[in-house]
């Protein structure tokens, strides 16, 4: 499996070239799957601009052809939006048209959808539309993901190949991510589709990251101070292994079992928030009701 090699300079590089600040102003809304609570995509067309702030789709995770259609669609008849438009992005080529990377320039709102998480990063790796994307998020603009759309956001990405039957180390493969929700390993599906074991392994391995799981019909939303708070029906997984005695039992066949001592795991509710950078639960009005 693939070491850490940070895909996050290219968004770094896209900030500068933009001449903004190097902590990005834009907001991210991160759902892990399933069913699109709405509470969510108001949110992203509220923090875009509204209704008629420009919006880009990006089904290139999917292998529908109708997949970009639908996202215009949705994004029109059920939150009222009247400037959206699909990057059919299927490949590096797309991904170097000067239209689209006009397009991306002036979005206030960028939509990843689902599929195949790869297909993102292949087609997106070091091009002029990502620059684009990377500068938008930098002045203020919200990205959005669903599923393979939200995969791709860390810096190190799962892409949904490897051993999830045990907790061991090169069981899972990696690749780089686009890097905007940075300092985090995500995850998506998670406690719907039992996650842990792939997750808890890259963390492991990669004690530096904090690992996000975030379930089915729920999103974190993410803001520029390094905070997320989870929105939707479910929960987010944060599992933390920064302070834990880690160890390790040696496999003939080069997968080693993974342990931890002090490995801490929190399970967030809708309402709750989590600082990133403190890796700490935020105390909340909610959580101090209860």
């Amino acid at each position: 499996m693939r070491k850490l090699t940070v895909l996050v300079g290219v968004v770094l590089w896209a900030v500068v070239a933009a001449g903004q600040d190097a902590t990005p102003k834009g907001h991210l809304l991160l759902i892990g799957g399933g069913e699109k609570p709405p509470e969510v995509m108001r949110k992203f067309v509220e923090l875009a601009g509204g209704p008629s702030a420009p919006i880009v789709t990006i089904p290139t995770a999917s292998s529908e052809p109708d997949a970009g259609a639908y996202y215009v669609k949705l994004f029109r008849e059920e939150y009222g939006c009247t400037d959206v438009v699909s990057l059919d992005i299927h490949g590096p080529a797309d991904a170097r048209r000067p239209d689209y990377v006009e397009l991306a320039a002036r979005a206030g709102g960028i939509f990843f959808g689902g599929g195949d998480q790869v297909r993102i990063v292949t087609a997106f790796a070091h091009s002029p539309v990502l620059a684009a994307i990377g500068a938008a998020f930098a002045r203020g603009a919200v990205i959005g993901g669903t599923s393979a759309g939200t995969a791709c956001q860390s810096p190190l990405m799962i892409t949904g190949e490897g051993d999830f039957s045990a907790i061991r180390s090169r069981s899972v493969e990696l690749l780089d991510g686009l890097g905007f929700f940075r300092g985090v390993v995500v995850d998506q599906h998670f406690i719907a589709r039992q996650r842990e074991n792939r997750l808890i392994s890259v963390i492991l391995e990669h004690p530096e990251l904090l690992g996000v799981g975030i379930d089915e019909d729920t999103a974190a939303w993410v803001r520029p101070d390094g905070t997320f708070e989870v929105i939707g029906r479910s929960s987010v997984m944060v599992v933390d292994a920064s302070a834990a005695k880690l160890s390790r039992f040696p496999h003939n066949t080069g997968q080693d079992g993974l342990g931890a001592h002090g490995l801490k795991v929190h399970v967030l509710l809708p309402g709750e928030v989590f600082d990133v950078k403190t890796r700490t639960v935020v105390e909340t009005a909610r959580a101090a009701a209860n």
